[in-house]
């Protein structure tokens, strides 16, 4: 728990005062006085309201001024979750998810009143949204009490945009991602590539396949369509859970020559991202699979692929495309529990 909230539910729910929390935590009074007006201000926020009194252990609150906060209509019930998810492994895998997310252009996050689930939407260029993602109500609390997320407008359904801190709190998860990584493996990289190590290159928006998703060609079609991108990054996010786990190499490449159906399991754990990324690969081959891998999920530019490959300059475009189109198939053949989020 951040320490101005603790400072915050010491005074309003614990009943200390100021000069109490003070001499006990070694902070200013006036330090402490901030802190405790700043977060009562902040109350007009559903989220953060909402994740106070979860973590205040207030499950009810019949008071007048509680109605008059939430005069735009928001007046949801707090979380059925009675532990804050902050500091677990959980939650930093799903910080690392949704605010990856949220730094895409025109993304943001929508929360409905009394709903258990938000969800991640992005804002196209034609006008339309494409939902990205969910992440359970109470994640998206804590983030918001962290300020990495920030109230956008009013209305029943309220939405988030991330902040320069959420950004900033983004690049410290990935960096501590990629430290654990190299550590589990005495600094050296896996043969196979760790698709954070890989990935160092690039920021949040500017992969291979985001860039090439930006391009288009004579006629003014872009290269790459927006189901080609949401399956390329499913497929990234699948391995990079599955290898920050597991801690060593992974042979994706056995995978790819498969020839029995793999089992898939749903949820978010470790196991299940391995077997959804497994099945992919397989259903892609040894030809269209490698080259998707390297591009998606290792973050290989085309220009480095084909060079592998052996092949002519602008070829491995074409492939790309091809492997992409098989992925988005595969993926329509599930349903959409079995994702991420």
């Amino acid at each position: 728990m951040p320490e101005p909230v603790r400072h915050y539910l010491d005074h309003v729910s614990g009943g200390e005062s100021i000069r109490e929390i003070a001499r006990r935590t070694g902070a200013h009074p006036s330090t402490v006085l901030r802190r405790v007006r700043r977060y009562e201000a902040r109350r007009d926020d559903p989220l953060v309201d909402t994740a106070l009194d979860r973590l205040a252990g207030d499950r009810v609150d019949p008071s007048a001024n509680r109605a008059e906060r939430r005069q735009d209509g928001m007046d949801q019930t707090p979380s059925r979750q009675t532990v804050s998810p902050s500091g677990d492994a959980r939650f930093e895998t799903e910080a690392r998810r949704v605010l990856r997310r949220l730094s895409a252009t025109g993304a943001c996050l929508t929360v409905g009143a009394g709903m258990d689930m938000a969800v991640i939407v992005r804002e196209t260029e034609d006008g339309t949204t494409e939902r990205t993602g969910v992440v359970e109500t109470c994640f998206a609390e804590d983030m918001a009490l962290r300020d990495w997320i920030q109230r956008s407008g009013t209305g029943r359904v309220a939405r988030y945009r991330i902040t320069a801190r959420g950004r900033a709190a983004l690049g410290d998860l990935l960096a501590a991602q990629e430290n654990r990584a190299g550590q589990r493996n005495d600094g050296a990289l896996p043969a196979s590539g760790p698709v954070s190590g890989r990935g160092a290159r690039y920021s949040t928006t500017d992969t291979p396949i985001a860039m090439l998703a930006r391009r288009r060609d004579k006629g003014g079609a872009r290269y790459l369509t927006p189901a080609h991108v949401r399956a390329a990054e499913r497929l990234r996010e699948d391995v990079a859970v599955a290898e920050a786990a597991d801690g060593t190499a992974i042979d994706w490449d056995a995978a790819m020559t498969q020839t029995e159906p793999v089992a898939r399991q749903t949820g978010r754990g470790a196991q299940a991202a391995r077997s959804r990324a497994e099945a992919a690969l397989a259903d892609l081959g040894p030809g269209l699979g490698d080259v998707v891998y390297r591009v998606a999920c290792r973050l290989d530019g085309l220009e480095t692929v084909e060079r592998r490959m052996g092949w002519a300059a602008r070829s491995g475009k074409v492939v790309l495309v091809v492997g992409l189109d098989r992925l988005c198939r595969h993926y329509d053949t599930h349903s959409a529990d079995d994702m991420i989020g």
